[in-house]
């Protein structure tokens, strides 16, 4: 059986790669879902670090204010916009590093992993975006809706299908759309008013974490089977696998959070119109805090999230009659 989990993954046939969209859409999904009361937490503490100066006052505050249900604002965009997201990431991460292993081979392992991811990653955020603006509508303004059935219509109406996609540069000056001119010649005012501009500060946010995530990942598992362990990855029981991916998920969802932090801090201050410009964003946050805010509960949340999603992950390509994650180099 597990040769011919060999074959298909050497092929990288539409099977493969559906069976990766798939648990990858699942395990995203669920576990953000899971997740959406530290999330809550989060938010508040990046927007309001004065008034949630810590994780127990936030929740203490939160509970008293807004009571119980406060939590769970936001919990259906999460689910269904992640669930897209992940089907996405993991999907088209193993087809680009299927298409870009047989262009460049395996003389740079880094150069592939990041490619692949950030190409995955492009379009995992088209998928994500008018879910994230209706989740950050309904979490920023808690009278708006009371979730994404009613908020999702709202939102349709003050703008369209590009007021899904527009709204999450709603707080975005000028000055920032020309900041991200320079940097992306394609942004044109003609590609700046469709609905694609809202991908920019996803992309901004999203593309470092994957990329390092996916990165980390690999080199992990390799790194713990020849370094570590020493012996080959196919001597060990599918558990035994498994507990090699929870440990490399872990670690790249810690580093991930690290290289992202600051990204993840400018972005809810521009959401929250905290800050009108990116320049002021920084500098309202203060460069310190740019690497520290929020950083424990993020590595709270996003460390066990991305853990749980790769064993998901693999728990479901094990069950279809697949290898794990992750390729060991026989150098």
């Amino acid at each position: 059986m597990m040769g011919e989990g060999e074959v298909r993954v050497s092929s990288g046939g539409l099977g493969y790669f559906g069976v990766c969209a798939f648990g990858g859409m699942l395990s995203a999904g669920t576990t953000h879902l899971v997740i959406t009361p530290l999330d809550v937490l989060k938010v508040n503490m990046q927007v309001n670090p004065v008034k949630y100066n810590s994780i127990a006052s936030c929740f203490t505050t939160l509970l008293r204010e807004q009571g119980p249900s406060v939590f769970w604002r936001g919990w259906a965009g999460k689910f269904l916009g992640y669930g897209a997201q992940g089907g996405c990431r993991f999907g088209l991460y193993e087809y680009f590093k299927s298409l870009y292993s047989n262009i460049f081979g395996d003389c740079n392992r880094s150069i592939i992993f990041f490619l692949s991811s950030a190409s995955a990653e492009v379009f995992a955020n088209v998928a994500l975006c008018p879910f994230e603006a209706v989740k950050i509508r309904v979490q920023a303004q808690p009278h708006f809706a009371k979730g994404l059935l009613d908020a999702f219509p709202k939102l349709y109406s003050s703008g369209g299908v590009f007021g899904l996609f527009s709204f999450l540069l709603s707080s975005l000056n000028i000055s920032l759309y020309f900041y991200y001119s320079n940097i992306f010649p394609c942004c044109s005012i003609g590609f700046a008013c469709s609905f694609y501009r809202g991908l920019l500060p996803l992309w901004g946010r999203n593309l470092p974490f994957s990329m390092v995530m996916f990165s980390t990942f690999e080199h992990s598992v390799d790194f713990m089977y020849r370094n570590v362990i020493q012996r080959r990855k196919e001597d060990f029981s599918k558990p035994q696998q498994l507990g090699v991916t929870c440990l490399a998920g872990y670690a790249s969802g810690s580093i991930g959070c690290l290289i992202s932090n600051p990204t993840d801090n400018i972005v809810a201050s521009l959401y929250y119109r905290k800050a009108d410009s990116l320049k002021l964003a920084i500098k309202k946050i203060g460069l310190l805090n740019l690497f520290t805010r929020s950083l424990r509960i993020r590595i709270m949340l996003v460390g066990p999230v991305v853990t749980l999603q790769w064993l998901f992950y693999d728990t479901i390509k094990v069950f279809s009659g697949l290898p794990t994650s992750g390729k060991v180099s026989t150098k």
